[in-house]
């Protein structure tokens, strides 16, 4: 029996358990010095002053937008076409959502985004999707003439790069240490800032507000990191690009190996964009011999994972439907995407062999 290929793999070694051990042994579980070292290192990695731990990713969205004082009456401008934890965390803050466009690279349109730039904006929310990082340069600069703040959704982007400059470093960056992203801790998050004053709020804000103990300056919240998440963290991410390398060469072998198949749109890097492909995503066009969902279905068959990351848009689900802070904005592109996207195999795991494979397979499908 041939041996499946999972769209994902959960890597642990030895250097993460020995930490782990060190950490157990030390009696010092909760957010201490792992956690302190971790956000030192993940600062310097993301050309930032600051970087501030908490426990998952999608805190990391919240917090951010608490600390930039977000709230009832204001306005965040994000992609449709992402994970729905984007669209919560404007939620959760009070604000409304506005959707604009992507453009064919699966990332925020500029253009569209600064078409529904009124009154009540107060911050541009660009996803660095599959690992990809958004125009950072031009949103900046949009943000600089509109006087509005910058958060990255920079969930699947850890590592990237934009004309040199780390993802992160754009304006208030959110990360997440999820079981399958490029560094991972199985659950955990990080916010990334150049600014002091954020920073310094963002965490008061994870420790219930507390600056020294009972002295609460503002209504906070638990979202500290641990050390024991933070010493699995902590050798991925000295190994990140290490990993990151593996993942570009593996997309690299992918597209080579699929560029002639016919209904087979690969992903493009831009120039001046650094893609970490936490996902490989393809989009299976109209003309393919079979359409998105038939693909999937015939790589189950032949043993081979592969994700639809994801298969609408964020406010088309019915909950958030006729909700009063979710406004449907036209994005014609994004609603294209949904239906034509499916991610295979990149993982660093993966040998030669299995991306082979992979592209036998798709191949025999498609053509």
């Amino acid at each position: 029996m041939v041996e499946p290929i999972p769209i994902s793999v959960v890597a642990i070694g030895p250097d993460e358990e020995s930490l782990v051990l060190e950490v157990l042994r030390s009696g010092r579980l909760a957010q201490g010095p792992r956690v302190e070292e971790l956000e030192r290192r993940f600062a310097a990695a993301h050309d930032v002053e600051h970087a501030v731990a908490v426990n998952n990713g999608t805190t990391a969205l919240v917090a951010a937008l608490q600390a930039l004082g977000v709230g009832p009456g204001d306005e965040v401008v994000t992609s449709p076409f992402t994970f729905v934890a984007t669209l919560n965390a404007v939620l959760e803050s009070g604000a409304t959502a506005r959707f604009a466009d992507v453009t064919d690279d699966f990332c925020l349109d500029v253009a569209c985004a600064q078409a529904l730039v009124g009154e009540r904006t107060r911050v541009l929310l660009p996803v660095h999707l599959y690992g990809l990082p958004a125009d950072m340069p031009r949103f900046e600069e949009l943000a600089r003439q509109r006087g509005l703040a910058v958060v990255e959704d920079a969930a699947q982007a850890h590592g990237a790069r934009v004309d040199g400059r780390a993802v992160g470093s754009f304006g208030v960056g959110c990360f997440s240490f999820y079981a399958t992203k490029n560094v991972m801790c199985g659950e955990g998050g990080m916010v990334t800032t150049r600014d002091a004053d954020v920073a310094d709020r963002l965490r008061l804000l994870r420790n219930h507000g507390m600056r020294a103990p009972y002295r609460y300056e503002l209504p906070g919240h638990n979202y500290r990191l641990t050390d024991l998440q933070a010493a699995i963290a902590l050798p991925q991410l000295g190994r990140l690009a290490t990993i990151n390398d593996a993942r570009r060469a593996n997309a690299a072998h992918l597209t080579e190996g699929l560029r002639t198949v016919p209904g087979l749109r690969l992903p493009s890097v831009p120039a001046g964009r650094d893609h970490v492909f936490h996902q490989y995503t393809v989009r299976v066009t109209a003309d393919a011999a079979v359409d998105r969902d038939g693909l999937v279905a015939a790589l189950a068959d032949r043993g081979i994972g592969a994700g639809v990351y994801y298969p609408g848009l964020v406010h088309d689900h019915p909950c958030y439907r006729d909700h009063p802070r979710v406004v449907a904005d036209e994005t014609p592109v994004a609603a294209q995407m949904a239906a034509e996207v499916v991610s295979l195999p990149v993982h660093p795991q993966l040998s030669r062999a299995d991306l082979d494979r992979i592209v036998e397979a798709v191949t025999e499908v498609l053509r």
